[in-house]
């Protein structure tokens, strides 16, 4: 699948992946399926296999076919424990919220031809770190029937003047990322509850910890080294700093990246701490959008944003 526009809703802005189809605000659930492709559902099937030619089917009953509803596709083959959660659930879990909590579907779709499902809305969670540079928190629900991805419902923070995205589970005192393998029932009550849903407990400390970094120069030096590393532990053996990658975040730290020059951000820990997300959400070599947004969320960005969050915080 080369690009997402079919399956794909968003409604506000545009989102950074700049991919689906536009919806006015507040539409309903029904209309979010249509338009985000997701009103399929993953149906099971018996797996079987053919010992030898001419001899009879035999069925595996260890393991079982997931497919799709609309068009038949394979998506998977996994054991008989595993339990689906279908792609309308992942819609539903944001039902009681938008009317309690006031929070707001801003974007939801469908990855690697339905094997990875998601939806975003964004909280009543604002805040600047610096000045005028805004954070707005958002709440990401996404699961997989591939075995890669196991339900997640985690806070993420997207910062206005570049749309970077950055986890707020990543803050260990608040802001949890609650994950519900596929062994268990999928219970969205008590995700909710686990996760936590007070914007105060929830983002307070998450922009204490960020605005810390924003008060942390850090000279060029230093980034290099704290780059240098954070490509070291993510596998790269030599040759590093004369990567690309690696030329590319100094950059983005030092003059070109989105809000870079900002005061607050300019030379400091945060200002390192948005190159890399800008870097990972942006830059990366992706085969297309879809394959970038999947490494954002749930890849190598998004290991890629851990880990500098560590080493800035070592610092």
């Amino acid at each position: 699948m080369a690009h997402l526009i079919e399956t794909m809703a968003y409604a506000s802005e545009t989102p950074w992946h700049g991919l689906g189809n536009q919806l006015s605000a507040k539409s309903p659930i029904s209309v979010w399926a249509k338009q985000a492709g997701m009103e399929w559902q993953i149906n099971e099937s018996p797996l079987y296999f053919q010992p030898g030619e001419g001899t009879d089917h035999t069925s595996f009953d260890e393991q079982k076919v997931l497919y799709r509803s609309d068009t038949g596709a394979a998506l998977s083959v996994v054991s008989q424990r595993f339990q689906v959660v279908q792609p309308r659930d992942v819609l539903e879990f944001y039902r009681d919220l938008t009317k309690a909590h006031g929070f707001t579907l801003e974007t939801a779709g469908v990855l690697k031809g339905g094997r990875k499902v998601w939806a975003l809305a964004k909280t009543n969670m604002t805040a600047n770190i610096k000045g005028n540079d805004t954070m707005n928190g958002y709440l990401l629900l996404a699961t997989g029937c591939d075995g890669t991805l196991a339900t997640t419902a985690q806070f993420t923070s997207i910062r206005v003047v570049c749309n970077n995205t950055l986890q707020m589970s990543f803050n260990r005192n608040s802001g949890k990322r609650v994950s519900v393998r596929h062994n268990t029932e999928f219970n969205p009550n008590s995700v909710k509850l686990e996760l936590g849903l007070n914007a105060d407990e929830v983002y307070g400390s998450f922009l204490s910890r960020m605005r810390s970094f924003a008060n942390k120069s850090i000279s060029g030096s230093t980034a290099e080294e704290i780059v240098e590393a954070m490509f070291a532990s993510l596998g790269r053996k030599s040759d590093i700093r004369e990567s690309r990658g690696f030329t590319k975040v100094l950059d983005l730290f030092t003059q070109s990246g989105k809000g870079s020059q900002i005061d607050g951000v300019a030379g400091t820990g945060w200002g390192l701490i948005n190159a890399v997300t800008e870097y990972a959400d942006f830059h990366v070599r992706a085969r297309n959008q879809e394959f970038r947004l999947d490494s954002s969320w749930f890849g190598a960005g998004r290991t890629m944003k851990e880990t500098i969050l560590e080493l800035v915080e070592e610092v």
